[in-house]
C-alpha cells in the first residue's frame, strides 16, 4: 500500500498471508525524524527494513516505536527493530509490565516470546511527540492496556485491534481475541466521540475517508 495518506505509509510485505493482514504504520514526525506503530510478526522487521530502504529511510531516523498492545502479532519484531534503529519505546503502562512478562500475559491472544523493556511508560491522555503530535488514548477490552493514538490536526486514529476491518464493514475485534468484550464496547462509543476523518485499523482496512462514521455505525450497533 506505500503511502497512504502524506506522511502516513501502511509498510508492504509484514503479512503472513492474505487472508491475514497485519498493517505496520511508518509516520513522519515534524522533523526528519519517524515513529513506527506496532511492529508485526516475528520476522515482519526484515520487510520492514527493506521497505524503509526502499522509501530511503535510514533505521536510524527511526526515533520512537509505539506499542498498541502486548499481542505478538503487534511486538513480535519489536527487538530486532529497537537493535536496527536505537528508538525509544513507549506503551501503556499496563502492557508494559506485561510486555516485560511480570506477570506473563494469560487472557485470549499470544503474549510475547521473550521480555521487552519499555522506555517510556503511558496513561489516557498523555501527549506523544511524535507523528505530529499524538494523543494516547487508553482503550481497553482487546487486552487491558490496549492503547489508540490521536492525531487531532489531521484527525487520524491509529486504533491497534480496538476495530477490526472486514472487507468494507468495520466491526470490533471478534470476542474470542478479545480480553473482555464489553470493556471494548465501552472504549469504541468513548472513540466515537472523536472526530476521525481517517481510521488507521491494525487488522482489514484502513478507512481512509469517513473513519468518524464508521466507528459510529459501529457504536451504534453495540
Amino acid at each position: 500500500m506505500a503511502e497512504i495518506l502524506p506522511g502516513v505509509h501502511q509498510v508492504e510485505g509484514v503479512d503472513p498471508s492474505p487472508d491475514f493482514t497485519t498493517h505496520v504504520y511508518l509516520v513522519k514526525d515534524r522533523g526528519g525524524t519517524w515513529t513506527l506503530i506496532d511492529t508485526g510478526l516475528p520476522g515482519a522487521s526484515n520487510a520492514i527494513l527493506e521497505y524503509m530502504a526502499k522509501i530511503k529511510v535510514d533505521p536510524s531516523a527511526v526515533k520512537k516505536i509505539l506499542i498498541t498492545h502486548l499481542h505478538r502479532d503487534h511486538v513480535g519484531s519489536l527487538k530486532p527493530m529497537i537493535e536496527r534503529t536505537h528508538a525509544r519505546t513507549f506503551s501503556h503502562w499496563i502492557e508494559a509490565a506485561y510486555l516485560g512478562l511480570h506477570p506473563k500475559y494469560d487472557g485470549p491472544g499470544t503474549p510475547p516470546a521473550e521480555a521487552v523493556a519499555i522506555d517510556e511508560v503511558l496513561k489516557d491522555g498523555d501527549s506523544v511527540d511524535a507523528a505530529g503530535g499524538l494523543i494516547a488514548y487508553h482503550t481497553p477490552g482487546h487486552t487491558p492496556g490496549h492503547t489508540s493514538f490521536y492525531q487531532p490536526e489531521r484527525k487520524l486514529l491509529f486504533s491497534g485491534d480496538l476495530f477490526f476491518g472486514q472487507g468494507d464493514k468495520l466491526t470490533l475485534t471478534p470476542p474470542e481475541f478479545t480480553h473482555h468484550t464489553l470493556t471494548a464496547q465501552i472504549s469504541a462509543r468513548r472513540m466515537a466521540q472523536l472526530s476521525i476523518d481517517s481510521l488507521l485499523s491494525y487488522h482489514g482496512g484502513p478507512v481512509l475517508k469517513n473513519g468518524g462514521a464508521a466507528v459510529r455505525a459501529v457504536a451504534e450497533k453495540l
